[in-house]
C-alpha cells in the first residue's frame, strides 16, 4: 500500500464517520506566544479546546505537517540515529470537539487499524493511564481500560505513567489522559522469544508507537494546576510515517515510500550506499529527514536566521550539511538538490512545495554555500586551539566559543578532536551553553498570573472596521511580568475596535475612559488563543460597568495607509517584475512599511521608479474600498484574491480590493486610496536567497522625507556656492578627487618601491627561513603590494608587517607558499593569534593574511612575537 493510499484510506473512514476534512495548518505558528512551531495536530484547534470560539465542525479530521525540534517535545538529537524519530513528520488526527469522547475514539481506531488496514489483532497492544500520586492526584482512567478490555485480551492492556500516558501540549494549555496503540512487527520467532509487551516504551524499533489517543479533558493553568474543562474533546494523533512502515511491510521508517525516493538521490548525488556502514546509513537519514523539515518550514514562510523559529531551522539544516561533510565526503552544496524529487513525492498532498520550489532549492543553496566556508574556517580555528593546547584534554570554553561565533557544531569538534587523539572538556562546554541559556532566559523571562475572571459565556467581538470609539466591558485581566517589559496587565474585553496585531501589522494604542473619568493607557494590542488582549501599565480601580474604548486615530490612519500601500506594492510588483512574485513576510507600522518578496534579482532604479509610478497612479485614482467579511474561502479564490502559502485561514474569510488588487486580509485599510497621499521607497536589498525586501513610507512620513531632503539640499548648496548647480559642482569634485587618488596611489608605490631595496637588507635567516617583522608607514594596500613585491624577489619568506593608520592598528603576513607545505605554517591563523597584541582580530588565506585593531600600541609587541612561529 502506497503513502498515498494510506492518507487517503484514513481520511475516507473518517468521513464515512460525518467528519469534516480540513488542510493541514501551516508548520510555522505565527499567533500563538506559547508555541514557536506546529508540534501536534491539535495545536490548530487549541482555541476550541480552551473554549475561546466555537467550532463550525463538531468532528474533523485531517493530516497535519508537523515539527518536534524546540521545547519540551524535541526530538533532533535522535534523528537519524534511530529509524523511527523525524523532526518533521504528518499525524493523521480526527477530533471531536464536545461531541463524542472515549467510547467512538477507541472503537473506531480499533476498526480502521484491523478492518480497514488489516494489520493484526494479534501484533497490537494498547495502553492506559494508571493514574499519579503527584500534586495533581489523578486517577487510573477506568473507562479507557473498561472500554480496551472488552475489545483485546487484558495482557494486551499496558498500564502507563504521566510520562507516557497524560498528554500535554506544553507547560499550559489543554491535556488529558491518552491510550496509545502500539504494534510489534518483529518476527515470530523473535516475538515467541520475548513477549511484545515488555518492549513497549523501551526504544525498540519494531516495537512502536503509532496511534496517540488523547482524552481532552482537562487545562493546565499558569500555576501549574488543573482545571476540569467545561466540555470533553477528543484528540488524536497517529504517525504517518511509522503507519506506513507498518502497512509496507519493512523494518525502518526509512525504508518506506516516503523516504526511498531521497535516499536513492542521496546515493547518486554522494556516491555512498545506504545499508552498508552505520555512520553512513545514520548521515544518510539525517540528510533525507532535515531537507523535509527544511523544505516546508520554508514554504510556511520561515527563513532560516539567527532568532527564533529562523535559527531553529538554520540548526536543522546544518546539522545536515555537517553530517554530509563529516560522512558523506562532501564539500559542495548537494541538500537542495534533493528538492525536486521531494517536490514530486509530497507535492500532490501539499501543493507549497511545488509552487515555492524555486525559493526553496535557492534558499538551501545559499545555505549549503555560506556553512561550508564557515566549517572550513571552523577547522582552521579549531587546528589553531589544538596546537596551543597544553594538554590532551581541550577547553570547553573555547569549543563554546567557536560554537557560539561560528556556528561550529560540538559534536563535530568533539568528532574532530577524537581522530586527532584529544578529548574534549565536555562539562566546560555545557556549563559556558548553561551560562549563555541562563542569560538569555534572564533576559526575556515572562511570568504570567492566572486570569481573574469578571464576566463568563461572552463571545468577543471586535468592531474595529467601522469604528474606533466603543462602550466595552472587561471580562478577564491578568499580570504579566518580563525582564524586558517590567510589569504589565493584560485585559480581554466583551467587544473591542482595537486591531490585534497580525497578517504584518502591528496592534492599535489608544486609552480606557471610566465613568469617573479615570483614564488607562492600552500601550499595544495582540492576539492570543484566539482572544484579543489589551496590554496597559496599570488596572482600572473599579473593574465592573462600562468603559469607552477609544483607538489612537492618527497612529491607525497612518498604519492603514501604509497597510493599503502593502497591497498596492504587491499588484505593482506582480505586474512589472511578473507572476512569480509573492509575499513572503511584512510589517506595518505606522511610520512605514516593509514587503519581503520573491525574485531571483536585484530589482533596478528604473523597475522599481515603475512600481513607485504604478502605486501612485492608484493613489491619485482615489480608489475606493470595497470589502466582503465572510465570504466562502472558495469564492474568495474563485474572484482571484491573493492567498498566501504559511497563513491559517478559516472557511469563511475577509477580502479587501482596490481597483484590481484583491486579497485575503484580516488588517484595516483607508477607505479611499487617495488618503495614502504618497508612496515613497526608500530601500530594496537582499533578505535571503530569492528573496528581497522593499521599505517604503506613505502619508506624512512621505512629507518629513521631502522637508528633510529638500532642507539637505540648501545646506549643499551653501557649502558648494550657491550660484552653483550642486550635480555639477559634485560631478567636478569626484573628477577631482579621483585625479588626486591616482596621484597619492603613484607617490605609495614609488615609495613602497624604495622601501623594498632596503627592507631586503634587513631580512635575517631563521632555521632556513628569510625572516622580517617591521613596522612601515603604509596603508594596507601598501602593505599587500610590496609583501607580494618581495616574495617574488626573494625564496622562503616570512614578512610581518605593522602599521598605524588613523589611529588603527594593522598587520599583513606573507609566507613563501612552498613554506605553508614545508613547515605547516599557516598566515590566517598567525594573523588571528597576534591580532589579540593590537586588541582585534583577522585572517585571510595560508600565503597571506591581514588583522586590524583598536590598540597601534600593541604593533611592536605583535612584531616581536612573530619570531616564535619559526624558532
Amino acid at each position: 500500500m502506497t503513502s498515498q493510499k494510506v492518507r487517503e484510506q484514513f481520511l475516507s473512514f473518517f468521513k464515512s464517520k460525518e467528519h469534516r476534512i480540513v488542510p493541514s495548518a501551516p508548520m510555522v505558528i505565527k499567533d500563538d506566544p506559547t508555541l514557536m512551531f506546529t508540534n501536534a495536530g491539535m495545536n490548530q484547534f487549541k482555541e476550541f479546546f480552551l473554549g475561546n470560539s466555537t467550532p463550525k465542525h463538531q468532528r474533523v479530521a485531517d493530516t497535519q505537517k508537523c515539527l518536534r525540534v524546540s521545547g519540551k517535545h524535541n526530538d533532533l538529537e535522535e534523528v537519524g540515529k534511530d529509524t523511527y524519530h523525524h523532526t518533521m513528520f504528518e499525524m493523521l488526527g480526527n477530533w471531536s470537539f464536545g461531541d463524542y469522547f472515549k467510547k467512538e475514539a477507541i472503537t473506531w481506531a480499533w476498526e480502521l487499524l484491523t478492518e480497514v488496514y488489516g494489520i493484526n489483532k494479534d501484533r497490537l497492544y494498547v495502553s492506559v493511564f494508571e493514574g499519579s500520586d503527584d500534586a495533581d492526584k489523578l486517577e487510573m482512567d477506568k473507562e479507557a481500560f473498561d472500554l480496551w478490555k472488552a475489545i483485546v485480551p487484558e495482557d494486551r492492556i499496558i498500564m502507563g505513567d504521566k510520562k507516557d500516558n497524560f498528554w500535554e501540549m506544553g507547560d499550559q494549555g489543554p491535556c488529558g489522559p491518552c491510550s496509545e496503540i502500539h504494534v510489534d512487527i518483529r518476527p515470530d520467532a523473535e516475538r515467541k522469544k520475548v513477549i511484545g509487551a515488555s518492549l513497549i516504551n523501551q526504544d525498540h524499533p519494531l516495537v512502536v508507537e503509532i496511534w496517540n489517543l488523547v482524552f481532552i479533558q482537562y487545562n493546565r493553568k499558569a500555576n501549574g494546576k488543573l482545571e476540569d474543562l467545561p466540555e470533553k474533546h477528543i484528540d488524536t494523533g497517529m504517525g504517518f510515517e511509522r503507519l506506513c512502515m507498518v502497512l509496507q511491510g519493512v523494518h525502518s521508517n526509512y525504508d518506506t515510500d516516503i523516504f526511498t525516493p531521497l535516499i536513492r538521490e542521496i546515493e547518486t548525488i554522494t556516491n555512498k550506499r545506504y545499508g552498508k556502514d552505520q555512520a553512513t546509513d545514520v548521515a544518510i537519514r539525517v540528510v533525507a529527514d532535515h531537507v523535509r523539515a527544511v523544505a516546508f518550514s520554508i514554504a510556511d514562510g520561515q527563513l532560516p536566521s539567527n532568532t527564533g523559529a529562523g535559527y531553529v531551522i538554520r540548526r536543522i539544516l546544518r546539522r545536515a550539511i555537517r553530517y554530509g561533510f563529516t560522512f558523506l565526503d562532501t564539500n559542495k552544496p548537494f541538500i537542495h538538490r534533493l528538492v525536486n524529487v521531494l517536490g514530486e513525492q509530497m507535492g500532490t498532498a501539499f501543493p507549497e512545495l511545488k509552487k515555492q520550489h524555486q525559493l526553496i532549492e535557492n534558499v538551501i543553496k545559499e545555505e549549503e554555500h555560506s556553512f561550508l566556508g564557515t566549517l572550513e574556517q571552523g577547522l582552521v580555528l579549531l587546528d589553531s586551539i589544538i596546537k596551543s593546547a597544553k594538554s590532551k584534554t581541550i577547553d570547553g570554553q573555547k569549543a563554546f566559543e567557536l560554537y557560539d561565533t561560528f556556528g561550529f557544531p560540538i559534536d563535530l569538534t568533539a568528532l574532530i578532536l577524537e581522530e586527532k587523539g584529544y578529548d574534549l572538556d565536555v562539562e566546560g562546554f555545557e556549563k559556558a551553553l548553561q551560562e549563555q541559556k541562563d542569560r538569555s532566559r534572564s533576559a526575556s523571562e515572562i511570568s504570567k498570573a492566572d486570569w481573574t475572571v469578571l464576566m463568563t459565556d461572552t463571545e468577543q467581538e471586535f468592531v474595529g472596521y467601522d469604528m474606533l470609539e466603543a462602550d466595552i466591558r472587561l471580562v478577564k485581566y491578568r499580570k504579566v511580568t518580563s525582564k524586558k517589559e517590567g510589569e504589565q496587565y493584560q485585559m480581554v474585553f466583551n467587544l473591542t475596535p482595537f486591531y490585534a496585531e497580525g497578517g504584518g501589522q502591528v496592534g492599535d494604542k489608544g486609552y480606557l475612559e471610566a465613568q469617573n473619568g479615570d483614564v488607562i493607557y492600552i500601550v499595544d494590542t495582540k492576539r492570543e488563543n484566539n482572544e484579543i488582549v489589551h496590554f496597559s501599565e496599570s488596572l482600572p480601580k473599579e473593574k465592573s460597568g462600562i468603559f469607552k474604548a477609544v483607538v489612537d486615530k492618527k497612529q491607525r490612519q497612518r498604519t492603514a495607509a501604509n497597510h493599503t500601500a502593502t497591497h498596492l506594492l504587491h499588484q505593482a510588483l506582480r505586474e512589472i517584475l511578473g507572476d512569480h512574485v509573492e509575499q513572503k513576510g511584512s510589517a506595518v507600522h505606522s511610520k512605514y512599511l516593509r514587503f519581503d518578496f520573491s525574485h531571483f534579482s536585484k530589482v533596478t532604479t528604473e523597475q522599481l521608479r515603475e512600481v513607485e509610478n504604478f502605486v501612485n497612479a492608484r493613489i491619485e485614482g482615489q480608489l475606493p474600498l470595497q470589502e466582503q467579511r465572510s465570504i466562502p474561502m472558495k469564492e474568495a479564490l474563485a474572484e482571484g484574491a491573493m492567498a498566501l502559502f504559511g497563513e491559517k485561514y478559516g472557511d469563511t474569510v475577509r477580502t479587501v480590493r482596490f481597483g484590481q488588487s484583491i486579497e485575503l486580509c484580516g488588517g484595516t485599510h483607508v477607505k479611499n486610496t487617495g488618503d495614502i497621499w504618497h508612496f515613497k521607497i526608500v530601500s530594496e536589498g537582499a533578505v535571503a536567497a530569492g528573496i528581497r525586501r522593499i521599505e517604503a513610507i506613505t502619508s506624512d512620513a512621505v512629507k518629513d522625507f521631502y522637508f528633510e531632503n529638500n532642507r539637505k539640499l540648501f545646506e549643499i548648496k551653501d557649502l558648494l556656492g550657491k550660484s552653483q548647480d550642486p550635480v555639477k559642482a559634485v560631478t567636478a569634485l569626484q573628477e577631482e578627487n579621483a585625479q588626486l587618488k591616482k596621484q597619492v596611489e603613484s607617490l605609495l608605490k614609488d615609495k613602497a618601491k624604495n622601501l623594498k631595496g632596503d627592507l631586503l637588507n634587513e631580512f635575517e635567516e631563521v632555521n632556513g627561513i628569510n625572516f622580517l617583522a617591521k613596522k612601515v608607514d603604509l596603508d594596507a594596500g601598501g602593505m599587500k603590494d610590496l609583501a607580494f613585491e618581495i616574495g617574488n624577489t626573494k625564496e622562503n619568506v616570512f614578512l610581518l608587517f605593522g602599521a598605524e593608520k588613523e589611529g588603527k592598528a594593522l598587520l599583513a603576513c606573507y609566507i613563501s607558499k612552498n613554506l605553508v607545505g614545508e613547515k605547516e605554517l599557516n598566515a590566517g591563523t598567525i594573523v588571528r593569534e597576534l591580532g589579540k597584541y593590537i586588541q582585534g582580530g583577522g585572517g585571510g588565506q595560508p600565503f597571506f593574511a591581514t588583522a586590524g585593531g583598536k590598540n597601534p600600541a600593541g604593533i611592536q609587541e605583535a612584531l616581536k612575537e612573530a619570531k616564535k612561529y619559526i624558532k
